[in-house]
Formats: C-alpha cells, structure tokens, sequence
C-alpha cells in the first residue's frame, strides 16, 4: 500500500518538499496528468506528506474517501501509462 493524492490536488508542491523518498512525481503543467502522483514501489508510508498536504488531498490508500477512489485508478495508471512509466 501507499498514499494517494486526490484531484483535489492544487499543485503546490509542498508534498514534493516533504517527501524524504523523493517518490512524489510532480506534474505541475501537464493537461494530461492534472495532479502530483505518489510511486507505490518507493513510497514508505511515512506520512509526511499528507502531514504537509495544505488542502487534506493526501490519503494513505485503504483510507481513500468513496468519492475519491477513482484517483487511486488514475495514480497506477500514472505509472503504468503514464509520465511515470519511465521512473518504475
């Protein structure tokens, strides 16, 4: 398991700065790609960055809001797919 961020992202990186695995892909500009993306196989579930997070859209994935759950769809397609194919 490892956290997820919602498409309430807005993009402000603070999550990036926080992440001490540096598994936070950040898509600042890209259509395609809306939000920032979290690497399941590296992240640590340490928490920092939800801790950090300024609009609550970091979840741990079991925790993940019923509304939200289509997000964890589009973070594992960020790196099967996705930008974030090339970091795995």
């Amino acid at each position: 398991m490892a956290y997820v961020i919602v498409s309430t992202c807005e993009n402000c990186g603070e999550c990036v700065d926080a992440c001490p695995t540096e598994s936070i892909y950040n898509t600042k500009n890209n259509a395609a790609w809306p939000t920032h993306y979290i690497n399941p196989d590296t992240c640590i579930d340490c928490g920092a960055c939800a801790a950090v997070c300024p609009t609550e859209s970091i979840y741990y994935e079991d925790d993940v809001p019923v509304e939200h759950e289509a997000d964890i769809e589009k973070n594992e397609a960020f790196y099967v797919e996705g930008p974030g194919a090339d970091l795995i």
